[in-house]
């Protein structure tokens, strides 16, 4: 695929999975990003010079994987009606996000396949080679924020099981936990190539599911 599409593509994926926790929040009692005005599509206020475009660009432009962030938004568990349930949802609903908008580009792209002339196809080639790499963006971006490592939103999961009385120092643990990660993903990336196959082998599962 095409490295421009991805791009394209990740910065809108990253900014929904954002804006999802902060709408999610609010629906359970917490406004803090309702009150911030991240409750928007404005990617102004939500791109991270550094996560959302350079860092992405950056591994592009070095061959390794690209991944990103956009600007957390900002949610006070403690205003959750049921800060322990609730936080989980709120966690959740960002890969939940990308799992739905990487079924909408699946229905897409079938209905693209079976229903459009080759002529029509490839008039809208670019634009159809944009939802391929947004499906498949969004469907890396629920799986890898699932692995339950802080601060990725899967490790809500673990903070169910964290005791009342820790979880002050866990919420500061998390919230120092992204460089790590980082690099992490940099040197897997170069040497270990962990999951590597079978990440290419889902989106490549993702295509043939849409294409038929």
């Amino acid at each position: 695929m095409n490295n421009l599409y991805f791009l394209l593509a990740i910065i809108p994926s990253i900014i929904l999975h954002e804006v999802s926790h902060g709408y999610v929040a609010n629906i359970c009692g917490d406004p803090t990003a309702k009150n911030a005005h991240r409750l928007t599509l404005n990617p102004i206020r939500h791109i991270d010079p550094f996560g959302t475009v350079v860092l992405p660009l950056l591994l592009i432009w070095s061959g390794l994987p690209a991944f990103g962030w956009a600007k957390p938004v900002p949610v006070n568990v403690s205003r959750l009606r049921h800060p322990r349930r609730d936080s989980l949802y709120v966690s959740l609903a960002g890969p939940l996000t990308n799992i739905l908008l990487s079924v909408v580009a699946g229905f897409y792209i079938h209905f693209a396949v079976r229903h459009s002339s080759y002529a029509s196809l490839n008039n809208s080639y670019s634009f159809f080679w944009f939802v391929v790499g947004f499906g498949t963006v969004n469907l890396l971006l629920a799986v890898f924020n699932l692995i339950p490592i802080p601060p990725l939103d899967g490790s809500a999961i673990i903070e169910r099981f964290v005791p009342s009385q820790h979880l002050p120092r866990y919420y500061a643990m998390r919230n120092r936990a992204l460089p790590f990660v980082m690099v992490l993903l940099i040197l897997n990336a170069l040497t270990l190539h962990l999951g590597t196959s079978w990440l290419n082998d889902l989106d490549q599962w993702w295509f043939n599911q849409a294409v038929r």
